[in-house]
Parts: C-alpha cells; structure tokens; sequence
C-alpha cells in the first residue's frame, strides 16, 4: 500500500507566540478550513492542546458526503510543533506534523502530511484525480486564509 506525503511551508509576518496560539487552538481549524466542508467541532477543542487530545469533527470533503474524523494530538511541544493523527475517518493512515520556526521578520510554518488512501488499489486510482487535489485545493485555501489574517511575508 502506497503512502503519499504532502509537504508545505508557508512564512508569514508575525511572531512565534502568535502563529502557535493561533496553529494550536483547534478551534481555529474551522478558520482555515474551506466553508464547504462543513466543518464542525463535535468535542475535544474546548482546552488548550496537549498530548493525547481527542478532537472529534464532522466534515464533508467530496459530493456532499458527511464524514466523521477522529483526530489525537498524539505530541507537542509548546511553541515549536504537535503531531495530529486520525484515529477514525476518511484515511487509512493520516500523519501531519506542524512545525513552526522563527525566520527573520516572521515565523515559517511547515506541514508534513503522510497519508494512505483507503480501498487498495481503486483508492491509488482515484488518488491523483480526486483526493491529492483535494488537499491541495485545501492547504492552497489555508495558505490564502492565513495571509488575509496575518499579512503577506
């Protein structure tokens, strides 16, 4: 079975303390987040992060499609990175760790997503013309989000 990665930076003109109270409140994710998708918190945002979380959503990522997706903030350390992981939802495997680094004038902000698509080989298929779209499609929104919010670098 096939895992994919998505790899992303983004820098942005603020400060390390602001890019992780913003990144590490998971209520934010629904900032981020494309409107069509549906985004909602079940459970699980209502305290800052810590290891071992428990954030229960609802999404709708293709054809209207209500999906539940359960995540745990599997590490974390304050200011620097946390690590989500799905423990039930769309994916076979879901893996994303953010990073943030001061930079001179800002901070950078790094994903690494490692990802397996479920149903075999017809999920290999779809693959390239649906789901790695789709979270391009997604991550190019945050990109675009969070610049409207915090300014260009």
């Amino acid at each position: 079975m096939k895992i994919y990665r998505l790899h992303q930076k983004q820098n942005l003109p603020i400060t390390k303390q602001e890019a992780w109270d913003f990144l590490s409140d998971p209520k934010n994710l629904k900032v981020i987040t494309p409107d069509y998708m549906g985004f909602h918190i079940l459970s699980g945002a209502d305290r800052p992060m810590f290891a071992g979380q428990i954030i229960q959503y609802i999404v709708t990522p293709v054809l209207g499609i209500k999906t539940k997706w359960v995540t745990e903030i599997t590490h974390v350390i304050d200011g620097e990175y946390f690590v989500d992981e799905q423990r039930f939802g769309p994916y076979s495997l879901w893996h994303h760790k953010h990073f943030i680094k001061e930079i001179d004038g800002g901070v950078e902000m790094e994903d690494i997503i490692d990802y397996k698509v479920p149903m075999g080989f017809l999920g290999q298929l779809v693959h390239p013309v649906l789901v790695k779209p789709k979270l391009k499609e997604i991550f190019d929104y945050r990109t675009k989000k969070l610049e409207e919010l915090f300014g260009k670098f």
